[in-house]
């Protein structure tokens, strides 16, 4: 049983804005890529994300010149190696392990969705609303 005091426990929304912070960072500093808005959003055991304009350039330029098989492969082979750094944000910013990570993206859209799977839902503050109910 966790015995940290409720007070000290983030909320949800800090976690969610944390989690959006380094997710922005993770694509420029690994991708030089700076992406668009990032819908970060917990829901019990699961964190989904859909990060806008994801798409980087040279994935653009595949699609362009008519390659967009290429292009999807190397959004594979990114998600593939960016993996391991998903997993470690998560881990660190929730505090439990990621059982799963789904992810999959649409060239046309630029948009990439990913769905972690955690061993248990994080500890969190109740938000102000739900604590004076």
């Amino acid at each position: 049983m966790d015995t940290t005091p409720s007070t000290l426990l983030p909320t949800a929304g800090q976690i969610q804005r944390h989690l959006t912070q380094q997710f922005q960072r993770l694509y420029r500093e690994q991708l030089n890529h700076a992406t668009g808005k990032i819908t970060c959003q917990l829901i019990d055991d699961k964190l989904l994300l859909v990060i806008e304009d994801s798409v980087t350039k040279p994935e653009q330029l595949l699609v362009q010149n008519g390659d967009a098989a290429l292009a999807e492969q190397v959004r594979a082979d990114l998600a593939t190696a960016l993996r391991p750094q998903i997993i470690q944000i998560a881990e660190e910013a929730l505090d439990r392990d990621v059982v799963d990570i789904l992810t999959d993206a649409t060239l046309a859209t630029g948009r990439t969705g990913i769905v972690i799977i955690l061993s248990a839902p994080p500890d969190l503050r109740p938000a102000a609303k739900a604590a004076q109910a």
